[in-house]
């Protein structure tokens, strides 16, 4: 379960913030996960709990917010939705996709005090 090291790294990222803007307590965190960035919703959910316990994040909320996939097709040069690594362009039927965007995890916001 990756899941759990990713939420290490979320705690590892919440203790630089609060001590370099100095804030004691974590209120809610927002992260962003990509549709292709194979990260299971609710186990991060589960991870993130059993992460945080005894750390400035220890009652903070989270809040997941799902980022669609999309790559950008080489022959028709335009940004286009995919569902899944392997997909063919929906406008022109090209395999020349490079993935742009859904497919990281990142924390997109904290609220704290």
């Amino acid at each position: 379960m990756h899941e759990m090291s990713l939420a290490e790294n979320v705690r590892e990222i919440i203790e630089n913030a609060a001590i370099a803007q100095k804030f004691s307590r974590v209120k809610t965190v927002w992260l962003e996960i990509g549709q292709l960035s194979c990260v299971e919703k609710s186990a991060m959910q589960f991870c993130f709990e059993a992460v945080m316990r005894g750390s400035i994040a220890a009652q903070a909320k989270l809040e997941i917010i799902h980022v669609a996939a999309e790559a950008w097709c080489k022959p028709c040069a335009c940004t286009v939705p995919i569902t899944t690594l392997h997909d063919v362009c929906p406008k022109c039927g090209s395999y020349g996709l490079e993935i742009s965007g859904g497919d990281a995890m990142r924390v997109r916001e904290l609220e704290v005090e």
